[in-house]
């Protein structure tokens, strides 16, 4: 018997891995189509016993069943254990064949979700469970009610001529949506900027010379190499004295799936509005917004408009300030007629801070070495929470560049295992996220036995980062910029969600919360990158070993509000480009580049370019989960100042303060109203003045 006959899918087999953990090294490209083949049936089979089963409909033998039951030997639920770990890969290590294969089962698994959501006999069955039910939990409740919404915000209340139709539109914006993402990725890998002439890295510091002659050498090209990702695109922009090739990076960037090829995304853009759109009033909605922002905090369009409007009115007055006094230092600079382009913002931005701060990034790099970051991020954890972190080399890892560690709670018992991917590659998408390959959920351990505490184990989740930070060189280790820590911290507070988890139902356990309650976590811990308290704990040369002075960290929380206006209105003008399409009664017939324009030139401070197009590479709202609510993320950020300032108040290690923002935030996932859980943490309503006092737009006496 060969190799080939002997050896069985992986995800068919209990995984034998540390804590369960996805066997990456085992896992071949073929696995993924059987697996999910496989998964679909043994869903279908479960969906019929459930729909036949004679006895009356109950919470217990419906509704749980149809959110987390796992297949007949209670190990894993098959379509879930493999989709989390293929759609994973799609955007951290994908290929040519994963891109085609993701093509060929979009469609088949949107179709299997809609079988499911539109079946007739389970909703009936689920209907009589939401009218008739015993006395439940709120956690019970709250399955309840999202098992019910589901069904009906997916169409179950159609006619059948309705529910083809809407199954037709759901499978055409999965599809678009993938090939959205797929042209966005080639697109960014395609272009580089070759240099060979090095006068042309004038102005370019060491950190960024090293990293483009580092990615030539992986080209096998001679010179240096600059490419679009952050970690290349970004100091280039910020550092480089030659205009004309900041100019072609520029437009580079802001162009991409804008060209005459393949990889357009300007129709994929204009189908995609008109697929919500319908998709909404098809389900009784006015608007695509309207159907969102039914399960937002906001609540509805008049309230997002406010906030961006509030924004607007306390933030553009000073973001235009801050434009003409980056204009008046580039004319100084450059004579009295210079006009201030787009590409020449970062450059004499930097000029400006430089003058008026004497900080940059790269003064910071040194401080910032990536081991030591690591460091101090899992110290900030332990601090506030008691938890540890241990790097597990047994733990199979899909890419080198990953670490994978297992958590321990305070008590010294396993939370969860985390993963970190840190730095960008040919088959990763640009950006930073956090994802699960398992989410925390209360497993009954007799199946025959009703659920209770005693008859329970508490599967614990598999969660992951992904970015795009600085890479080590041939001479340096990876050194960080102040905005790359943010980042990392960032994503550390959502993981943190999702290791913190501990409620009874997966699909309520960490993130799975309202989508503008989720960013609260994440922005809550980018608070403590200015923080001298913070950054005592990790911020050492890395050569030297010295700390990062304090006069250097005086000059970091001076400059911290530097551009902060203009920073705020760049996402308002994101915020009100998505409502924009999103707010649409009528087919959307317009062309998208001129629309762009208009819908956020209120906000805009800057001049705008003809060419130029942000929606055709606008992930969050086009393939990301974000459409009609990109403003989440200013909608978090005034929760996350308000918060903060608790923590501030009572010390930013506080571990009381800490217990109760994970007691009542991080562990509780979707299991109640945010509001409620928020007020609980905070003991009322969130306002905006910790924003505007944070931001420098109000003073602490002004009410």
């Amino acid at each position: 018997m060969n190799e080939q006959q002997e050896r069985k899918n992986p995800f068919f087999l209990p995984y034998n891995t540390p804590h369960d953990v996805a066997p990456f090294d085992h896992i071949r490209l073929e696995d993924y189509e059987e697996a999910m083949l496989e998964g679909i049936r043994r869903d279908d089979e479960q969906i019929e016993k459930l729909i036949n089963n004679p006895e009356k409909p109950t919470f217990d033998n419906t509704i749980i069943n149809v959110d987390d039951e796992k297949d007949n030997e209670g190990y894993y639920d098959l379509l879930s254990r493999v989709s989390s770990v293929f759609f994973n890969l799609l955007s951290a290590e994908t290929n040519d064949e994963m891109d085609a294969l993701a093509q060929k089962m979009s469609p088949i698994l949107t179709k299997h979700a809609n079988d499911i959501r539109l079946n007739e006999k389970l909703f009936e069955r689920i209907k009589y469970v939401h009218r008739h039910h015993r006395k439940l939990s709120p956690e019970e409740k709250m399955l309840l009610d999202n098992c019910y919404d589901g069904f009906v915000r997916s169409g179950a209340l159609l006619d059948a001529a309705g529910k083809e139709r809407l199954r037709q539109l759901t499978e055409e914006a999965s599809m678009l949506g993938l090939q959205f993402s797929q042209n966005l990725l080639k697109e960014n890998k395609a272009f580089t900027l070759h240099i060979t002439d090095e006068a042309q890295l004038d102005g370019l510091p060491d950190s960024a010379r090293e990293a483009a002659a580092l990615a030539a050498k992986e080209q096998e090209k001679e010179g240096w190499v600059f490419t679009l990702d952050f970690p290349s695109y970004s100091p280039f922009m910020t550092y480089s004295t030659q205009r004309e090739l900041r100019r072609q990076m520029y437009m580079a960037k802001n162009t991409e799936c804008t060209h005459d090829n393949t990889e357009n995304n300007i129709e994929i853009c204009k189908r995609l509005i008109n697929l919500r759109r319908e998709i909404a009033q098809l389900l009784g909605h006015k608007t695509y917004a309207d159907y969102v922002l039914k399960h937002r905090m906001a609540g509805n369009v008049r309230n997002v408009y406010k906030l961006l409007n509030d924004l607007m009115a306390a933030y553009k007055p000073t973001a235009k300030k801050e434009v003409k006094a980056i204009e008046k230092m580039a004319r100084k600079l450059e004579g009295k007629d210079f006009k201030l382009e787009p590409w020449d913002f970062g450059f004499y931005s930097h000029k400006l801070q430089l003058e008026k701060y004497n900080i940059d990034a790269e003064m910071l790099r040194p401080y910032f070495e990536l081991s030591k970051v690591i460091e101090g991020v899992f110290g900030l954890a332990n601090r506030l929470y008691g938890i540890t972190f241990r790097e597990n080399k047994d733990i199979p890892v899909y890419h080198p560049d990953v670490k994978a560690y297992e958590v321990f709670d305070k008590d010294g018992s396993y939370l969860a295992v985390f993963y970190a991917d840190f730095h960008p590659r040919q088959g990763k998408q640009g950006g930073a996220w956090m994802t699960e390959y398992q989410g925390q959920w209360m497993e009954r351990v007799d199946k025959k036995k009703p659920f209770s505490p005693e008859n329970s184990k508490n599967v614990r989740p598999h969660v992951s980062v992904v970015m795009n930070l600085t890479k080590p060189t041939a001479e340096k280790p990876a050194l960080l910029t102040l905005g790359e820590v943010e980042t990392f911290l960032h994503e550390f507070g959502h993981s943190l969600h999702g290791m913190f988890a501990n409620t009874r139902f997966e699909s309520l356990s960490g993130t799975n919360v309202w989508w503008d309650f989720v960013e609260l976590p994440s922005q809550f811990m980018e608070n403590f990158a200015i923080e001298k308290e913070f950054l005592r704990t990790f911020a050492f040369h890395y050569e030297t070993g010295e700390p990062l002075p304090d006069e250097l960290i005086d000059r970091i929380v001076k400059s911290r509000n530097f551009n902060v206006a203009y920073a705020c209105m760049r996402q308002v003008s994101f915020g009100l480009l998505d409502m924009a399409y999103y707010t649409k009664k009528d087919v959307f017939d317009e062309e998208i580049i001129p629309f762009e324009k208009k819908a956020w030139e209120k906000a805009m401070v800057l001049p705008q370019l003809p060419d130029t197009c942000m929606t055709v590479q606008f992930s969050h709202i086009m393939a990301g989960g974000y459409a009609a609510g990109y403003y989440s993320y200013k909608w978090a950020e005034v929760l996350d100042a308000d918060a903060f300032a608790v923590f501030k108040k009572h010390g930013i290690f506080n571990q009381k303060t800490a217990q109760s923002f994970r007691d009542n935030i991080l562990s509780k996932g979707g299991t109640e109203n945010p509001m409620v859980l928020y007020k609980r943490f905070k003991g009322g309503e969130p306002t905006i003045d910790a924003l505007l006092k944070r931001n420098g737009i109000k003073t602490a006496k002004t009410r």
